[in-house]
């Protein structure tokens, strides 16, 4: 029996890219198949089918098919042990979380909830608490990435208790983490920092692997960016991004059998690795230095990750800010990069539309957008603001479409000394006034 399903499980795996409907056909083949409780081979060979028909649906973009594996995966593992029941349904939902957005077949963020839901309420039921919280971690995460905080804060405010009580370190340091990320994105910086300081506290308290710490240092950065502290936010991101990079090396060099049950955690390491890089191009970029970004990227480990969309998008933007050249700037998908080059934006067209007026004192609005190579409504928008800010001296003759410029006045030091002359005068009246009160 276990030999059958061994030659079997081969013919499968190599066919697996030249012809993947046969493959799937053997995967389910062997699914089906009943293997003896004593026979462990068998069931090893059926646990590596399962989780090899998932990668191919996942390669696919088949998310219809794969959520179906995942009821399969409860059938199958009802009598098997716990630990390793936790295993393979965290593996597959993982796959699912992992689907190719763009060639996804139904996939969308409300399936993979109820997937999610689903499973938490099977774990329940079956008494696999541990499963449970990681299955509720990855769906408080899935929230998140919907934006929908007030259900994410619910879940994690459930899961805390249960996992101080249990006391879970690890989960605990990683549930904390994703409330800080939370609290992030609802712009409420203190909560979020304290929620990141109980996820050190917890990681500090046991071995921390490498991509939890790493995301813990992304988080730290991230703050600080908040903050506007680009030096201290960059030294962090530089930490994760080794962290990640080395990680990523690591289960490379690894054979193919185990690297199959790590997939997760190459897959994530390496976006990870790729988004501390963007964000320690994005800290040269904002700390005035885009010259660095050339040198930062001929490094041994960035250099892998230069020719990639995003990096190339953030060496455009790196050349735009060095020119100030506004045509060329672009702007990220990654929501955090996004912010704050909207912010950089911001500040170069200010500079910009302060050098292009500079010499007049009746401008059009017209020929100032052309100059910078916005649009109209843009730059009347910015230069209203700007004048309510009292960077810009001047009025908006809507009318016209002008911008009338004054002349900048001298400040008159005489009403500032007149102000102290009368301020001094008083405290000697008052002082007077004292002394003839103590005299009568």
């Amino acid at each position: 029996m276990a030999t059958q399903t061994s030659q079997r499980l081969s013919e499968a795996l190599s066919v697996r890219s030249s012809n993947p409907r046969q493959a799937e056909a053997v995967f389910k083949q062997i699914l089906e198949t009943r293997a003896g409780d004593n026979d462990a081979d068998a069931v090893r060979d059926q646990e590596t089918a399962l989780v090899t028909l998932g990668e191919l649906y996942r390669d696919e973009g088949n998310a219809v098919e794969l959520e179906k594996l995942i009821l399969v995966a409860r059938e199958m593992t009802s009598t098997m042990a716990k630990a390793k029941t936790a295993k393979l349904i965290l593996q597959l939902v993982n796959l699912f979380s992992t689907l190719p957005s763009s060639a996804s077949k139904g996939a969308s963020t409300p399936t993979l909830q109820s997937v999610l839901t689903s499973s938490i309420d099977w774990a329940r039921s079956t008494h696999r608490l541990f499963l449970a919280q990681s299955l509720s971690l990855r769906l408080a995460s899935a929230h998140l990435s919907a934006h929908s905080y007030r259900p994410a804060l619910s879940l994690i405010n459930t899961l805390l208790p249960e996992l101080k009580r249990l006391d879970d370190k690890l989960l605990l340091a990683e549930v904390h983490l994703l409330e800080s990320r939370v609290y992030q994105s609802l712009k409420n910086i203190p909560k979020s920092k304290a929620a990141l300081t109980s996820a050190r506290t917890a990681a500090n308290a046991i071995y921390c692997p490498p991509s939890v710490q790493a995301r813990l240092d992304v988080q730290s950065g991230i703050l600080h960016a908040e903050e506007g502290d680009w030096k201290t936010s960059y030294s962090y991101f530089f930490e994760a991004f080794e962290g990640l990079s080395n990680l990523v090396e690591n289960d490379r060099s690894r054979s193919t059998s185990t690297s199959s049950s790590n997939e997760m955690g190459v897959a994530g390491a390496g976006i990870g690795a790729l988004t501390a890089l963007k964000y320690m191009l994005l800290c040269k970029i904002m700390m005035n230095l885009p010259e660095d970004v050339t040198t930062l990227l001929s490094g041994k480990l960035a250099a892998k990750h230069s020719s990639h969309r995003e990096v190339e998008s953030m060496k455009a933007v790196a050349r735009a800010h060095a020119n100030r050249n506004l045509r060329e700037f672009q702007f990220s998908l990654d929501p955090i990069i996004r912010q704050h080059l909207s912010a950089l934006f911001d500040r170069l067209l200010e500079q910009n539309l302060l050098r292009i007026v500079e010499p007049y004192s009746v401008v059009e609005i017209a020929h100032v957008a052309k100059v910078v190579d916005q649009g109209i409504q843009q730059v009347e928008t910015k230069l209203s603001q700007m004048i309510l800010d009292k960077v810009l001296d001047g009025v908006l003759d809507q009318g016209r479409g002008c911008l009338l410029l004054f002349d900048q006045a001298d400040d008159d030091e005489g009403y500032a000394d007149a102000i102290k002359m009368i301020d001094e005068v008083g405290k000697v009246v008052e002082s007077l006034y004292g002394k003839a009160m103590t005299i009568a």
